[in-house]
């Protein structure tokens, strides 16, 4: 499959310059760049879609320059409905660092070319042995724009474009429109910014392809603007589809109050979703939407997507369609293993499976998703069996506090009273209870936490 043809199959193509998708198959300049603004400490899915989109190219020989908006993120990308707060400088630096890992690593796992044409290029943990991962260039924008000129910036951009050609977008429009909220004028002239990016890509590595999602075509023309003007050139640019939550009908991103992390840890923000909470949110999709889905957020080919959907369909009570998401979906983000450990814990959690039917890799895997003590190390006191080998064991009371699914020992006690704890799939109806295996706790109905 050609990269046009696999572009249009998987659904990332909205918007672009380029009238015949085909000339991407055989374009000269091969490199292209995809820009994210560090508005917080991790991205969503909704910034996934690119990333995968961006992964595609790759796959096909295009050669990936990533920008994290060191600059952008300062100003703020501008919404349809009210002025960004600004953030602090110390916050954005720490949000580049964190999205820079994400972004690297996201195409790093799932962009590996068909003909890698580069020598040096890093090497994936999650890269089979010998194949060469994608040469990425990551990029910041502050890098350039910490030293201009202002007056410069308003003779080289600022005189290029007519405010007519400004005034005509549409989130200006609904902000200065009757019951607006007005706008800033550094939000006003956020796409300028943008599009100086553009042109200093093309200048300094040959770029004339950007890649982004709908939303952001606007502000990514004003860059083919700008090069047509100063280098009397062409670019172009490839936008992808926002991709909709079918339950809201709302896009999937933060500002719509719905978004699903790509972090898995918590990197200071609370910004995050459990690797078992992401693979779950796939795994619960209807089947409405999983075809869609599988097309866009995972790397399977269209012979192996047919094929789950011919096998979904004959037996839809399986969920085999959303098994393959869910999979599929988490390896892309935090690879392989994390995904076989969220497989491992919902079979135990909802589909019958004995945890001590875990092997010690299993279990160790397992235990990376969830709070875990150690029953030799937490055990605070220890039972003889009848051969004479000491084994520890922990009251059920201890096990709930120290693995932090309560607070206090008073809590844990009014729980296991009111029928919410559960050990290994059993109600626990005694406080005084002890653990003396591997064991699964499991508070109400969605907070677990593993003794082994």
């Amino acid at each position: 499959m050609k990269l046009s043809e696999e572009l249009i199959w998987r659904g990332f193509q909205a918007e672009t310059t380029i009238e015949n998708p085909s000339d991407l198959d055989n374009r000269e300049s091969k490199k292209f760049y995809l820009g994210a603004d560090p508005s917080a400490d991790s991205l969503t899915i909704g910034n996934l879609a690119s990333l995968m989109m961006c992964a595609c190219f790759v796959r096909h020989g295009y050669t990936p320059y990533l920008l994290v908006g060191g600059a952008t993120g300062q100003i703020g990308d501008p919404k349809d409905t009210a002025e960004r707060e600004l953030k602090p400088l110390d916050e954005i630096e720490h949000n580049k660092a964190c999205i820079k890992k994400q972004m690297e690593a996201v195409i790093l796992n799932n962009g590996v070319a068909t003909s890698p044409d580069s020598d040096g290029a890093a090497v994936s943990s999650e890269t089979e042995p010998g194949v060469k991962a994608p040469q990425i260039t990551m990029v910041d924008n502050y890098d350039w724009f910490k030293d201009i000129n202002y007056l410069n910036f308003l003779r080289e951009v600022g005189k290029t474009f007519s405010m007519t050609q400004l005034l005509d977008r549409k989130f200006i429009q609904s902000r200065i429109g009757e019951g607006g909220s007005g706008i800033s004028y550094a939000e006003f002239s956020y796409a300028l910014i943008q599009g100086y990016d553009f042109w200093h890509l093309y200048k300094t590595y040959g770029i004339d392809l950007q890649l982004c999602g709908a939303d952001q075509y606007g502000n990514a023309s004003t860059g083919i603007s700008l090069i047509r003007r100063k280098e009397n050139a062409r670019a172009d640019v490839w936008s992808t589809p926002l991709i909709i939550d079918p339950v809201t009908g709302r896009k999937f991103g933060k500002s719509e109050g719905n978004a699903v992390w790509l972090a898995s840890s918590d990197n200071g923000s609370g910004n995050f979703t459990s690797v078992f909470d992401f693979y779950q949110f796939w795994l619960n999709q209807p089947d409405e939407s999983v075809e869609y889905l599988l097309k866009i957020y995972t790397t399977y080919d269209k012979e192996t997507v047919e094929k789950i959907l011919e096998d979904h369909k004959e037996a839809p009570e399986n969920r085999i369609a959303q098994k393959a998401l869910a999979k599929g979906a988490t390896e892309v983000v935090h690879g392989k293993t994390a995904a076989e450990a969220a497989i491992s814990l919902t079979e135990i959690l909802f589909g019958g499976k004995n945890v001590a039917d875990l092997n010690t890799d299993e279990l160790e895997n397992v235990s990376k998703l969830l709070p875990t003590i150690s029953l030799n190390q937490a055990a605070e006191s220890t039972v003889q069996n009848i051969y004479n080998v000491t084994e520890p064991e922990i009251s059920v009371v201890d096990a709930l506090v120290k693995t932090e699914l309560v607070s206090s020992k008073n809590e844990a006690k009014k729980l296991i009273k009111g029928n919410a704890i559960s050990a290994n799939g059993e109600k626990v109806t005694d406080e005084n209870a002890k653990i003396a295996e591997t064991s699964i706790l499991k508070r109400g109905k969605n907070k677990f936490a593993l003794v082994k």
